[in-house]
């Protein structure tokens, strides 16, 4: 339903159009480098800032906002950052940005599950989104009950930067691991249109719009749809369907003043799968298509998002940059979602049936002003501003969802949602959260540059129980992060940097922090990272190299005197290495690959198991794997054709603290064919999983979340 929708707000000709795949002066293959470019008339536009990502390369010199608020590229920046370009994105045939990343990005792993919004991360050891914090167009999403479900579609992404490690002084307490930034494309000056269609097995239909331009002499829009369609390739309850809707207009009131309103819409209804159930600790490939959830269950996310952009420059040393935006977020499950394979009976046993409704709403203002000068005679770049937030949340659930059943693992009647345990309203949660930041460039020569930066949090939660009025709490948070950063260019193409950087996370969300953990602080980290970053053969080659070490303090653990009273006494850390290299072995050949090594452990950390206090001090986190890597080829082995594959590798993880319940590592491999029809459109075809691998996404002790089967798409795109 949701893909006829988009399909009658398109005209009966428009076909679909993909990012480009050649040179960016051959028709289709120009789209997003215009996108991000290009004032008509001699009007400079000042907002949203026109940076332009190559569609190829690690993006070196292309300035980004999610490792600097000084606007400064990869190579100025002490830090580990990455800019994924949406036109390369949607070539590799990554629709949803989970695949994107994970595809895409050095060291970043996938957990995501229905019960996450299918957007959760880990990073450098670190896991969950209370540790990998995801922004959408530089605006923090704060997160309810381990949730976020926005963005999820590539089609109107117009790049992905990825900052890896410690960022809580630019984006406050949730982001240790790093930080997932996924940029909208913007209104452009110069007209564009585009659209795309495909079909692949499972039945999955998929339709795509966008356009762009100017609408008067100051005033620029954009607009982009995409619909998404399947059955599934599960054999029952696999189907999905979403819509993402975004829309912005850009008002260039005069040449220093620029006013972006803009709003997106997401409605998703995922497949509700959540996992297949182990037999003899492995999966029995007869029950790789078995999805032992309910009929009528179901899973709903809504997400509406406005955000009203100004930029005003009265100089060439002053910029200053005010977002205000609010956020309405909409969830609601209903599944039986626990699956345990039973040895004695042979049977599958069913149990925790929840149903859940979460409503959240997000408002906030971001102020901040750069300004470039000298300080005692050097060159100096200066930003500083202050952020506001107010987040309403609440929670509607049938806990302790009590109820189970049993069905044979091969021939079973579904059976409908029923719960001991009626629906009613939990708790509402409300948070303000003020922060304080200043970001500071003091350039000692071309070569060296020594940056620094602070940032105070101070959120407040109110927490009222509306089944037990006296477990009610009001709890005040503080937090200080800072940053210092040394970067020297022996050459303009290549940089050395060491940095020192602080952290905190919450020890669980922090607008749903529950009342037996009021009293805890801010878990607290830091970082010690330094790196190389190179770009090489005029530009034809890239590659960076970092190391790094976090630890991490103020785990929630057990006393081990009383095994039922936590007590915030542990710590973990992480070190390794990250390496990351693109290439243009000849004119039609590309090589792109990433390769991150780490060691994770508890150094504290203590847990209830049968009511005696257990030390797991050594153990690895769980869901964190120490080995990962992406490589990917692409080749233009004739006129008009172009071959790209890939190969996502992760490595072998645990699913409980013990580490006894091990996850095997996988390899998946991915491809594109494409076939430019006319310079203004292109066929393509693309292949997932072309081994057909049986492989755990995500999983628990006895349950294993499955990635796809192999599957098969072919897609048009034009441009016109």
């Amino acid at each position: 339903m949701l893909l006829s929708t988009a399909a009658a707000l398109f005209t009966p000709a428009s076909a679909q159009a993909q990012g480009p795949t050649a040179a960016p002066d051959e028709g289709v293959l120009a789209l997003d480098q215009i996108t991000v470019s290009g004032p008509a008339s001699g009007v400079r536009l000042l907002a949203p800032t026109p940076y332009t990502a190559a569609p190829t390369g690690l993006n070196l010199a292309t300035p980004n906002r999610s490792g600097s608020r000084l606007d400064l590229s990869p190579l100025q920046t002490p830090a580990s950052i990455e800019v994924i370009p949406g036109q390369k994105i949607r070539e590799r045939g990554q629709e949803t940005v989970q695949e994107a990343i994970t595809q895409n990005a050095a060291g970043i792993t996938s957990i995501g599950a229905p019960g996450n919004g299918f957007g959760a991360y880990t990073s450098r050891g670190f896991s969950g989104v209370n540790s990998v914090m995801q922004l959408y167009d530089g605006t923090r999403l704060f997160v309810g009950v381990n949730t976020v479900t926005y963005p999820f579609d590539t089609w109107n992404v117009d790049r992905i930067e990825v900052l890896r490690g410690p960022a809580s002084v630019l984006y406050g307490d949730g982001a240790i691991g790093g930080v997932i930034n996924v940029v909208p494309k913007k209104a452009v000056a110069v007209p564009i249109n585009a659209a795309r269609a495909a079909l692949g097995s499972d039945g999955v239909k998929r339709l795509a719009f966008d356009s762009g331009g100017p609408v008067g002499e100051n005033v620029f829009y954009r607009f982009n749809i995409s619909g998404n369609q399947a059955n599934g390739w599960l054999n029952r309850n696999g189907e999905f369907a979403n819509l993402a809707i975004s829309g912005s207009l850009l008002y260039q009131a005069t040449p220093d003043l620029a006013f972006t309103l803009s709003h997106d819409y997401g409605y998703q209804e995922p497949l509700r799968y959540f996992g297949t159930p182990l037999i003899g600790g492995r999966i029995d490939p007869r029950l790789r298509f078995q999805n032992y959830n309910i009929d009528g269950s179901l899973i709903v996310f809504k997400d509406n998002w406005t955000q009203l952009k100004a930029e005003w420059s009265p100089s060439d040393d002053i910029v200053i940059r005010n977002t205000a935006y609010r956020l309405l977020s909409d969830r609601h499950w209903r599944n039986l979602e626990s699956y345990a394979y039973v040895p004695s009976t042979g049977l599958i046993r069913r149990s925790s049936p929840i149903e859940i409704f979460h409503n959240q709403e997000q408002i906030g203002n971001r102020l901040d002003a750069t300004i470039k000068g000298t300080v005692f005679g050097f060159r100096n770049e200066f930003v500083a501003g202050f952020e506001v937030n107010h987040i309403d949340f609440r929670l509607r659930n049938n806990s302790p969802y009590r109820g189970e059943n049993t069905v044979n693992p091969f021939l079973f009647a579904p059976g409908f949602f029923s719960s001991l345990d009626s629906v009613r309203p939990l708790y509402v949660s409300s948070t303000d959260q003020y922060s304080l930041f200043a970001e500071d460039r003091l350039i000692l020569s071309d070569q060296l540059s020594l940056i620094a930066g602070v940032r105070y949090d101070a959120p407040s939660v109110r927490r009222e129980d509306l089944v037990t009025p006296s477990a009610s709490f009001t709890k005040d948070f503080s937090a200080l992060s800072y940053r210092f950063g040394a970067v020297y260019n022996p050459t303009p193409d290549s940089s050395l940097y060491a940095s020192y950087a602080t952290a905190v996370d919450p020890v669980n969300s922090l607008i749903t922090v529950p009342l037996n953990q009021k009293d805890f602080k801010l878990s607290s980290g830091e970082q010690v990272e330094v790196g190389y970053k190179q770009l090489f053969w005029e530009g034809r080659g890239e590659f960076t190299l970092a190391g790094y070490r976090i630890s991490k303090k103020d785990l929630l653990t057990v006393d081990p005197l009383r095994p039922t009273i936590s007590i915030q006494v542990g710590s973990q850390s992480s070190h390794g290495v990250e390496a990351f290299a693109s290439i243009g072995l000849w004119e039609n050949w590309r090589i792109e690959g990433n390769l991150a090594l780490l060691h994770a452990q508890y150094d504290d950390f203590q847990q209830s198991v049968g009511g005696v206090a257990v030390n797991y001090a050594g153990n690895r986190p769980i869901s964190v794997p120490e080995r990962i890597a992406n490589l990917w080829l692409t080749w233009a082995f004739a006129p008009r054709w172009e071959a790209r594959a890939g190969v996502q590798f992760v490595g072998e993880t645990f699913s409980d603290f013990a580490n006894t319940v091990r996850r095997p590592s996988y390899e998946v491999v991915n491809g594109t064919l494409d076939y430019r029809v006319t310079d203004d459109s292109r066929f393509s075809v693309r292949v997932y999983n072309l081994l057909d691998k049986i492989y755990p996404v995500a999983g628990s002790a006895n349950t294993w979340l499955l990635g796809r089967p192999r599957s098969v798409e072919v897609a048009y795109s034009v441009t016109f």
